[in-house]
């Protein structure tokens, strides 16, 4: 008796063989792909990646942006390990992370449970509103502010004496150990605003079934906030984090203004430091090292931290 062989037809073949029609298909939807995203990489790559290059290339030269440049080689980077004014600066950039990054949001969690649990008093939001406010004034605009409440003879030293706190009162911004935790306090007040923004809208998406099965097991306020807000919250609180810590190890403007980088270097930044040497002592080729580093630095702890975003569903 004679066996056939069975054989594939040939629209099986083509699905089973790697360069079939289908294949080359999907190889053009790609290459389409990039086409559309040209425009953006040409524009990325013209104001992003190329002058991210030429930082990173004055930095290995000593120049004072003027006369003709020395080879530096990795000197610039070195001074930064042994320069104590530039090893403060990213010190106090930490600090201020506490103040823009940790402060706000724990703060903002608290509002967004206490607005949201209260939503249909009246002036709910004209308070959200206010809180929010900060966001959309300029940074000079609230530096100057700032500044003259902190003065001597500003609002808050006159209400500490107005209540018999004489002895409180004080230059804050003028003072070592209270210039830098002034400056801090401006950026709790500035990104709250924004994190509370993010957390309501965050809450308003967390399933309303979550919170009935919370209060059917006897769960207090506490309790709901902690097992159903909370890790409700992750993704939400992931950007928040991103954006207020990127807004610490960037701040200039604020510092500019209030108190340029004093009293000595209380104050002083890594993007304070750039701007001051590369326009004010000359030093072009240590601030472009400074500015890499910066970026380094930015681009390290923003990828730590969107590692705590969670997965998306099927993934």
């Amino acid at each position: 008796m004679a066996v056939t062989a069975h054989r594939p037809t040939a629209r099986k073949r083509q699905a089973d063989t790697p360069s079939g029609r289908p294949a080359r298909r999907r190889g053009r939807v790609q290459w389409k792909g990039y086409l559309y995203a040209l425009p953006a990489l040409a524009v990325l790559t013209v104001f992003l990646l190329i002058p991210l290059g030429q930082l990173v290339q004055i930095s290995l030269f000593h120049w004072d942006g003027i006369s003709a440049s020395t080879w530096a080689g990795f000197s610039n980077y070195t001074e930064i390990a042994r320069d104590p004014r530039l090893r403060a600066g990213f010190l106090h950039s930490l600090v201020l992370i506490l103040f823009f990054s940790v402060l706000p949001i724990a703060l903002a969690l608290a509002l967004a449970a206490i607005t949201t649990r209260a939503a249909r008093l009246r002036g709910v939001s004209v308070f959200r509103a206010l809180i929010f406010l900060p966001q959309v004034v300029a940074m000079v605009v609230t530096a100057t502010a700032w500044t003259a409440i902190y003065a001597p003879d500003g609002v808050l030293n006159t209400a500490l004496r107005a209540i018999g706190l004489d002895a409180v009162a004080r230059p804050w911004l003028g003072d070592f150990s209270t210039a830098l935790p002034s400056v801090g306090l401006v950026g709790t007040w500035l990104e709250i605003g924004l994190c509370l923004v993010l957390f309501i809208a965050g809450i308003g998406q967390i399933p309303g079934e979550l919170y009935e099965a919370a209060k059917l097991d006897g769960a207090g306020l506490v309790r709901e906030f902690l097992a159903v807000t909370l890790p409700g919250l992750r993704g939400q609180i992931t950007v928040a984090l991103t954006l207020t810590v990127i807004a610490a190890l960037k701040t200039f403007d604020l510092v500019y203004v209030a108190t340029h980088g004093g009293p000595g270097n209380a104050t002083s930044l890594p993007a304070f430091e750039v701007y001051n040497r590369a326009f004010g002592t000359g030093q072009v080729g240590s601030a472009c090292a400074i500015a890499v580093v910066l970026t380094a630095v930015i681009l390290l702890i923003t990828f730590l931290i969107t590692r705590l975003q969670p997965e998306e569903d099927g993934t």
